[in-house]
């Protein structure tokens, strides 16, 4: 796993690339945000979903919910970038369409928007 650090003039975005999943677990998510935190002096994140396990877009499992919830808890701000259309789930595109209307969790289509929305925030 590496960061890419983009200085947004109020605070740094470390942006993930990975030859592997860097979100598998609760754990691999701490351990994400810890990195980003202590690598790269920041606490906001960009992350490619390619990068994310599908388990965590199955809202059923649980495992988006008690994710995002360690991350607001520890600070951590983060955003998906990637194809969301072949969701059918309207639970799933309800939680969407209110994470990206808070300041904690964005899911975009682009790395730009990605990068775009977490500026907004800083």
């Amino acid at each position: 796993m590496k960061f890419e650090k983009i200085d947004c003039g109020n605070g740094t975005i470390a942006i993930v690339s990975s030859d592997s999943m860097v979100i598998s677990d609760v754990d691999s998510a701490l351990d994400l945000l810890m990195s980003a935190k202590y690598d790269a002096g920041t606490e906001y994140i960009v992350v490619d979903k390619k990068l994310v396990i599908e388990d965590f877009f199955i809202l059923s499992s649980g495992l988006a919910g008690e994710i995002l919830q360690k991350y607001i808890n520890y600070g951590g701000k983060i955003a998906i970038y990637g194809d969301y259309s072949h969701y059918t789930s309207k639970p799933l595109k309800d939680f969407i369409y209110e994470s990206n209307k808070g300041k904690d969790v964005f899911f975009v289509a682009t790395k730009e928007e990605a990068i775009q929305k977490i500026t907004e925030i800083i």
